[in-house]
């Protein structure tokens, strides 16, 4: 599975974006997916993941009632809707496949994409 991310960039605090994540491959919905970042100096920590079909979803608790992570396994794709971004959610976003999901543990993914830079201006 080869994994492409996409949909970062600027923005103000209390703004939004939308991360898509495209997958390749024809196994995709075997998969569960997850979201992980990364800021400066900092380790890579568990967002948000889903299971295979979508039923189930985690949230770690500094984004839960702000981001929200869907897929679509008929387009190979997963999600992170990021609302009232805060100065702290700055990070890279990887987005990652893996296991029955959803988890937390980095060590549950086998696949990883490339990431993309999300950055919340004050």
């Amino acid at each position: 599975v080869q994994l492409q991310a996409s949909g970062g960039g600027l923005v103000q605090a209390g703004g939004s974006l939308r991360l898509s994540c495209a997958a390749s491959g024809r196994t995709f919905s075997r998969y569960g997916m997850g979201w992980f970042r990364q800021a400066p100096g900092k380790e890579r920590e568990s967002v948000a993941a889903i299971s295979r079909s979508g039923s189930t979803t985690y949230y770690a608790d500094s984004v839960k009632g702000r981001f929200t992570i869907s897929r679509d396994n008929a387009k190979n794709m997963v999600y992170l809707q990021m609302n009232s971004l805060k100065p702290e959610d700055t990070a890279v976003y990887y987005c990652a496949a893996g296991g029955w999901g959803p988890s937390s543990d980095p060590g549950a993914f086998d696949y990883w994409g490339q990431g993309t830079l999300v950055t919340v201006s004050s």
